[in-house]
């Protein structure tokens, strides 16, 4: 990853407020300090180095961006994916020591995505008033204590509640890297930085399959979550030292009344429409049911389920990767990132569908399409920013995640309800007409989404090739809908949100 992709202002503040002093004839401050202005403390600006240090965003360089703003914040990320997918190959462990059935598995895995949901939006107000850098230290810490008390559960309601925390301090990891990027690099940057993000968590999501199998030899489960409770302790620590803070900002208030602003935008409901129930479906079923259904329907032992689930992982970054690209590409061809991501997700339920048939031919080849094509979700973030106004952008984030781990966690906790309806055979294996029952549901529930928008997408090309629109009520209703939705086209966004 070149560090010019992080490109930042042209000098440090302390430059900057040297050459002003010089311009104006006046003395050149000492130490990044302006003239006449007291000192505010030794962490903003009495030593060279940059602990926690106060700057104007565009005053880094692009290494400084690299070292200082990426790294810290992505391995929270990092770490995140990882006790967030980790359950997938500790499910065996789980399930034979602690007795628990489908259900109690798929609850006690999802329940991280409830408490993820849960503090959304108090996260998205404490980003905004205190800044990524206390927020996330603070965050992190709480999911120390959580992996720690996971480790140390011996029933399953302690589990559930160690669970519970650790999604609680894991919840503002990706938000409050998204806001400390957005904070600090030019927008031009900012589509492509952030898929470099999505594709550090799949590394994390990577890390949680094949290399925490290969853990498993040399430890136990319980252990494993005491050194990940270090890890999340070490990241909290490099945050808070090595993140610079932005001046302060007057706090706004997230009211119900701004809440509906941009639950009822346009975009923002075009988007979610098409793209979130995909989305909540990728999370929840390739953190845990992918590796039970490669153990109950494909029959792999747990070796080949966790080289298969690293290689889908892997995907994941390549897949983050790609749609970046994919999607700068048809931008320059006139082709809006919604229609790249309505061609994706009709992928996304194709391959689906492939569980729903059982396609014996490839097992293998469905788990890893799973976990690559799915990334294609990921791309609402970056259209949601672009579509609404600059104001929202931060709060509409917030909210796309909260609606995002609600559903993760219906998905989740619901497949394992549904597989549990059949019972186990003698090596408690679930049926194939289990998984293939529970995948068919989600497949109805994300064509209704597809098929609105492909339906908006021939109304409107119908229009532009001048055949004659639908009159009434249904002529009023699409004219309504293409002007609300205009700011999703490219050209629309070029007016409105200019690089």
């Amino acid at each position: 990853m070149a560090h010019a992709d992080f490109p930042g202002g042209a000098r440090a503040a302390t430059t900057n407020g040297r050459d002003r002093a010089a311009a104006q004839g006046g003395p050149v401050p000492a130490a990044g300090r302006p003239a006449g202005a007291p000192a505010r403390s030794w962490l903003e600006y009495g030593v060279p180095a940059v602990i926690g240090r106060v700057r104007e965003p565009g005053t880094l360089s692009g290494l400084a961006m690299f070292c200082l703003v990426f790294m810290p914040f992505a391995l929270g990320h990092f770490l995140s994916s990882l006790l967030r997918n980790i359950n997938a190959v500790l499910a065996p462990q789980l399930l034979t020591e602690l007795a628990l059935t489908p259900g109690q598995l798929g609850l006690l895995t999802s329940a991280c995505f409830l408490t993820f949901a849960l503090v959304q939006l108090p996260i998205g107000m404490a980003l905004d008033r205190f800044g990524p850098r206390r927020v996330q230290f603070a965050m992190l810490m709480v999911a120390a204590i959580g992996t720690m008390a996971f480790a140390g559960s011996r029933e399953f309601t302690q589990l559930m509640v160690a669970r519970a925390v650790m999604g609680v301090g894991l919840a503002g990891c990706f938000m409050a890297a998204v806001k400390a990027i957005s904070t600090w690099i030019s927008p031009a940057k900012l589509p492509s930085v952030q898929g470099y993000l999505i594709a550090v968590g799949g590394l994390g999501a990577a890390s949680s399959t094949l290399p925490v199998r290969l853990a498993l030899q040399y430890t136990d489960w319980r252990w494993l979550f005491i050194l990940l409770a270090g890890g999340c302790a070490i990241v909290a620590l490099l945050i808070y030292l090595l993140a610079p803070t932005p001046p302060a900002a007057p706090p706004k208030p997230f009211t119900r009344r701004m809440l509906g602003e941009i639950c009822g935008h346009p975009a923002f409901r075009e988007t979610a429409g098409l793209v979130l129930l995909p989305h909540a479906v990728f999370f929840g079923i390739q953190g845990l049911w992918i590796a039970r259904w490669l153990a109950d329907v494909a029959r792999f032992p747990e070796q080949a389920i966790a080289w298969l689930l690293y290689l889908g992982m892997a995907g994941v970054i390549f897949g983050a990767i790609s749609v970046g690209m994919i999607t700068e590409w048809a931008a320059r061809r006139g082709i809006a990132p919604l229609t790249v991501a309505a061609a994706g997700i009709a992928l996304f339920i194709a391959i689906q569908c492939g569980f729903v048939l059982n396609w014996r031919p490839s097992y293998q080849l469905l788990s890893v399409l799973f976990t690559l094509v799915g990334t294609i979700t990921g791309i609402e973030y970056a259209i949601v920013a672009q579509a609404m106004p600059p104001a929202l952008t931060g709060r509409a984030s917030t909210c796309l995640n909260l609606f995002i781990f609600l559903a993760a966690f219906a998905v989740q906790a619901g497949f394992g309800l549904v597989v549990g309806l059949w019972s186990p055979d003698l090596t408690r294996h679930h049926p194939a007409i289990a998984y293939q029952t529970a995948f068919g549901l989600l497949v109805l529930l994300q064509l209704p989404g597809l098929a609105v928008f492909c339906w908006r997408r021939w109304t409107r090309r119908r229009r532009d090739s001048g055949t004659p629109a639908p009159s009434g009520k249904m002529a009023a209703l699409i004219s309504k809908e293409e002007y609300e939705t205009g700011s999703l086209w490219p050209s629309r966004q070029r007016e409105t949100r200019p690089d």
